[in-house]
């Protein structure tokens, strides 16, 4: 075995027996992706954890609820986009057939998917465009906000207005992201530590973090495997013919904190309502943040 592939696998094996431990005393684990794991070790931070536990279940759970209309909305919009670029027909546009694959397998209707590709004929339809703004949000935090969009003034507008008028600011492109590596975070559901650490190792994932405790206490059986850009399609594949349950709706490029930040109940509870109120807009893809107890 190469060196460099030892010792990543003998440092993802010592964050394994870290978290293990941490799980053991119930504690959180914040980055395991750090050099330094940071549990909470006074009581009264124990509180807030299990207060901030129950906030972070409500809000998975809201935007469970509304991951397959953004999934369905994403589909349709990267179609017109793809069709846009490179034509109608799979055969001749591969970007166009990969992603029809894609929405097959996350369960897209088909009706759906013709219904798109027909509406991207449609010279007055406009293309769909990528954009992501930053902003500085309560309590010193950093929000990253994806959109894609087929009207770019009506995205700014709107985005700007929400971060605004909630007492935030925009910021400069580049102030906020330096804070956030991009990644691959893939869902693997119903498993165990060993056996998900040691697929993941060989899967070419760089960290793995189990999901938080449900509402009665119950440890996760859920983990989000962390990989490498170039990596993300390849061990999405490699996991799941492992035969793991991956979630592929819930599987995706994103901005992940590099420090997460802890901030009081008080800011913690605005930029949950930020991140939410991001979420509910139609344009918005995705919303990160370096808020421990919100970041990915």
């Amino acid at each position: 075995m190469p060196v460099d592939t030892y010792s990543a696998h003998a440092s993802l094996k010592i964050k394994h027996i870290a978290v293990m431990i941490l799980n053991k005393l119930r504690m959180p684990c914040y980055n395991t992706a750090s050099s330094v794991l940071k549990p909470q070790t006074s009581r009264s931070n124990l509180v807030v954890y299990n207060g901030r536990r129950a906030a972070k279940i409500a809000l998975r759970k809201g935007k469970s609820d509304a991951k397959k209309a953004k999934v369905y909305g994403r589909v349709g919009k990267k179609i017109i986009q793809y069709v846009k670029s490179g034509g109608a027909d799979p055969v001749t546009n591969a970007k166009l057939d990969t992603l029809i694959k894609q929405a097959k397998d996350l369960g897209v209707p088909r009706d759906i998917i013709d219904r798109n590709i027909k509406r991207a004929s449609d010279t007055k339809q406009a293309d769909f465009l990528e954009l992501c703004y930053e902003a500085y949000g309560p309590g010193g935090t950093g929000f990253i906000v994806e959109c894609l969009t087929d009207n770019v003034n009506r995205s700014a507008g709107d985005v700007k207005a929400i971060i605004t008028k909630s007492g935030n600011k925009v910021a400069e492109p580049g102030s906020v992201m330096f804070n956030f590596a991009r990644c691959g975070a893939i869902l693997v559901e119903d498993t165990k530590e060993d056996i998900i650490f040691e697929a993941a190792m060989e899967a070419g994932a760089e960290d793995v973090c189990p999901l938080p405790e449900d509402e009665d206490g119950n440890p996760s059986t859920s983990y989000k495997v962390f990989t490498p850009v170039e990596e993300f399609s390849s061990a999405t594949a490699t996991l799941t013919k492992m035969g793991f349950k991956v979630n592929l709706e819930e599987s995706e490029l994103v901005y992940r904190a590099s420090t997460p930040l802890e901030v009081d109940d008080e800011a913690f509870g605005k930029c949950e309502t930020l991140m939410e109120r991001l979420l509910e807009h139609d344009d918005v893809e995705a919303v990160y943040t370096n808020c421990d107890g919100l970041q990915v």
